[in-house]
């Protein structure tokens, strides 16, 4: 997630990466041929030109509306995950007592019990978040070369923690049972079997009379909430963007930039010759202004992609295990998630 509130030139320009330069040797090439030769057959009337760039400007604000929609119901899942993580917290400490066994455990018990379920939550949230980085065939990082390369140089400007280094690992390991964590981290999806070893661990409470059946329920229900942002995180993940909608629209961007210069040199023409050499600053202005609206849109349709663009997930993260631990009275807490070049991950 980007924290400044505007982007400066810098910034923009990177953002657009060399798209710009190909833009200019283009829109100078189409020029040059049209005053130095006098091509006159290279004018296109700018009626049809600009009926193309209105269709694309209107295509292109339907899949940035789409990208944007799923950037933002990803938010509000993890948003949900925040507030169940603290309900479960808060729970856990509440309904794990004595008050309806028969054999009083201690404190020193109870506290271990409590302990061990809010431990394998905050391993769970860890779990997800590097389930979430797997890359899928449609994300950035699988695209052809020039593109994977400029992704692995982005996630390494901003990524903090992702899912190729040893960060989950690590953290998985201060939050399981030694025995639990090589199991764990084999099973096909970890973060589902975490909940039902959850699950598990409610029912021997329940048989212990440590919770009764209103209470068992209870707890049921939280872990109910996280199966359920879990499946909604892993629909946005493995589903994309209809690509017949992301995949048509840089096809129509290009088609646009390729014919603009055509058009704007025949109505910059009609100034004189030095006119026409006006048109080059125009052309690249109009279609850099198309190509950005489409890396906007292209670049947000993935928010667990471990880009700039992401939902912080490794930030909230933190937070819910910062809160957590509070909750059980540790004081030895980790450091919240501070940005890395303006990028909160």
């Amino acid at each position: 997630m980007f924290i400044q509130k505007n982007f400066n030139l810098r910034g923009i320009l990177a953002f657009s990466g060399g798209h710009i330069i190909w833009i200019t040797l283009w829109a100078v090439f189409v020029t040059a041929v049209h005053e130095i030769f006098h091509a006159s057959w290279m004018a296109i009337p700018w009626l049809p030109l600009s009926v193309i760039g209105t269709a694309v400007a209107f295509y292109i604000g339907f899949k940035n509306n789409q990208s944007y929609d799923r950037l933002w119901e990803a938010r509000k899942i993890w948003g949900g995950i925040v507030n169940s993580s603290r309900a479960w917290g808060s729970t856990v400490r509440s309904y794990t007592t004595n008050q309806f066994t028969i054999e009083k455990f201690s404190e020193v018990e109870l506290a271990s019990i409590r302990k061990k379920l809010i431990h394998k939550h905050i391993a769970w949230l860890y779990t997800l978040r590097s389930q979430l980085l797997v890359p899928t065939s449609w994300e950035h990082i699988n695209q052809n070369k020039h593109v994977a390369k400029m992704t692995k140089k982005r996630r390494a400007k901003y990524g903090i923690g992702l899912k190729d280094d040893e960060f989950t690992r690590k953290e998985i390991a201060r939050y399981l049972p030694a025995d639990e964590i090589e199991q764990t981290i084999n099973y096909k999806n970890s973060a589902t079997q975490i909940i039902d070893q959850q699950s598990q661990h409610l029912t021997k409470l329940r048989s212990q009379n440590i919770i009764d059946d209103f209470r068992h329920m209870e707890l049921q229900k939280i872990l109910n909430d996280f199966y359920i942002h879990q499946g909604k995180c892993e629909r946005i993940k493995k589903f994309p963007l209809p690509r017949q909608y992301g995949g048509m629209s840089p096809i129509f961007v290009g088609i646009f930039i390729f014919l603009l210069p055509f058009g704007m040199v025949t109505e910059f023409h009609k100034l004189g010759e030095i006119g026409a050499w006006l048109s080059i600053p125009f052309t690249v202005l109009v279609a850099w202004v198309y190509l950005v609206m489409e890396l906007v849109g292209d670049y947000s349709e993935n928010p667990f992609e471990g880009l700039g663009n992401d939902i912080p997930m490794l930030a909230l993260s933190r937070t819910i295990e910062i809160d957590l631990l509070e909750m059980l009275g540790e004081t030895d807490l980790p450091e919240a998630i501070k940005p890395k070049n303006n990028v909160l991950m």
